[in-house]
Formats: structure tokens, C-alpha cells, sequence
């Protein structure tokens, strides 16, 4: 069996059905054990106090925000090669929820940033770059909305995811590019003594499923509609026609 079968809307739309009950089972459950472990049974930090537990909202939606475009990036490449559809869809159904995963890492690093630095935003190489990548996340929806055939907007968007991934790698490895940033070291490293206190990092691995579960969720979720809508499309054009 090849993974380009899936590539194939009615595959896709029968595989994913069973599937997607469990993802979002398993992304709500992973999401309450998580978070609630992390705000109501973990210790304030001896510096941070409870400010530190913003972590596990902010971490999770910052590692999505990249991640979902570098899935995106991916999807569109597979597009722009083989021209597959359901990989163009994946990818428009994703940008919305990177939206969200961006707008929500930004919002939660300047409640995290004004006690800790004194000020609700800094012009820290990667704060500015992640604002970028939102700015990106933006124009690719808008992109895709203004074009009415959408092979056209799935090749222009392609391009486009293909330039904000420089803004997404900057977004990941900018505290390494510039250490004069403001912004903290990674809290999950290989190293692990650059990892936060195993009393934190528990109940964040598993935030961080949760949000990934839901990530997958929401992508199938809206796929599927996307494939729905083009049928309904495809068979409206064949009533006007006939």
C-alpha cells in the first residue's frame, strides 16, 4: 500500500472517519489531564512564582505555530510536485488553526514577558519573528480567499508557504542566532539541564500531546469540509451546466 493512495479524496474521507472520533477523545483528555495537573498541582517557581505555569499554553502553541507551517510547507511541496489535492486542502485547513496557535503564543509570552521584562512586547529577534510568521499566516489565508480558481491559489499560496519558512526556522532557532535576546533558552532540549524541573516538564509533555492530538483533529475536521465543499461545488457547476 503507498501513502499516495490517501492522496485520493474518497481514500482519504473513509480512512479518516474512524480516526477522528479517537483524536479528538485523545486531545481532550490528554488537554484536561495536562493542564490541570500543570495550574493546580505543580509548585510555583522559586523566580517566576505562578507566572511559570503560563507554560503550558505557551510552549505547546508556540512549538504548533512553527510546526503546523512546516507541515504546511511540506503539503504544499507535495502539491506543487505531484499535485495532489488533498495535500493543497491540508494545508489550507491548517493555516487557520496556525493562526490561532500563533495569536495564542504571542498573546501568552506578553502576559509571561510584562512581569518577568518589565514590558508586554520587545523587538527580540525571535518575538519579531514569530510576529512575522503570524503576518505570514495571514497573507496565505487572505491569498487563498482572493483567487477563485483554486489550482492558482494553491500554486501561489505553495510559493508563499515556501518564503514564510524562512520566518518559521528564524522562530525556532533565533535564541541560537542572537543570544543578546531577551528571550529565554528552550524549555525541552536534548540537554537535560537545560530542561525545565521534572516537576513542570511531566505535565508539559503532556499539554503538548494534547495539543498536537487536537492539531490533527482540527486539520481532518476541516479537510474533510474542504473536500465536502468541492464536491458540493462540482455538482452545482453540473447542474448549471446540464
Amino acid at each position: 500500500m503507498s501513502i499516495w493512495e490517501y492522496a485520493n479524496p474518497k481514500k482519504f474521507m473513509t480512512t479518516t472517519a474512524p480516526v477522528l472520533p479517537w483524536m479528538v477523545a485523545l486531545s481532550a483528555l490528554c488537554l484536561v489531564v495536562g493542564l490541570v495537573w500543570g495550574f493546580f498541582f505543580t509548585p510555583d517557581d522559586y523566580r517566576q512564582g505562578s507566572t511559570v505555569k503560563i507554560i503550558y499554553i505557551h510552549v505547546p502553541s508556540a512549538m504548533m505555530a512553527i510546526n503546523i507551517w512546516a507541515m504546511m510547507l511540506v503539503t504544499s511541496l507535495i502539491w506543487l510536485i505531484r499535485r495532489h489535492h488533498v495535500s493543497a486542502l491540508a494545508a489550507r485547513a491548517a493555516a487557520p488553526v496556525g493562526i490561532a496557535m500563533t495569536l495564542i503564543a504571542l498573546v501568552t509570552g506578553a502576559i509571561w514577558g510584562q512581569p518577568m521584562w518589565g514590558t508586554w512586547w520587545a523587538w527580540d529577534p525571535r518575538l519579531t519573528s514569530f510576529l512575522i510568521l503570524f503576518l505570514f499566516y495571514l497573507g496565505y489565508v487572505a491569498l487563498w480567499e482572493a483567487i477563485d480558481n483554486p489550482d492558482t491559489a494553491a500554486d501561489l499560496t505553495s510559493v508563499l508557504c515556501l518564503v514564510g519558512s524562512v520566518f518559521a526556522i528564524l522562530s525556532r532557532y533565533a535564541v541560537l542566532f542572537w543570544n543578546q535576546g531577551l528571550h529565554q533558552g528552550a524549555s525541552l532540549s536534548l540537554d537535560k539541564e537545560e530542561n525545565v524541573a521534572d516537576v513542570f516538564w511531566i505535565p508539559l509533555l503532556v499539554c503538548i500531546a494534547g495539543f498536537v492530538l487536537l492539531f490533527i483533529a482540527l486539520v481532518l475536521i476541516r479537510t474533510r469540509t474542504e473536500i465536502r465543499a468541492r464536491r458540493l461545488h462540482a455538482i452545482r457547476m453540473r447542474q448549471r451546466m446540464g
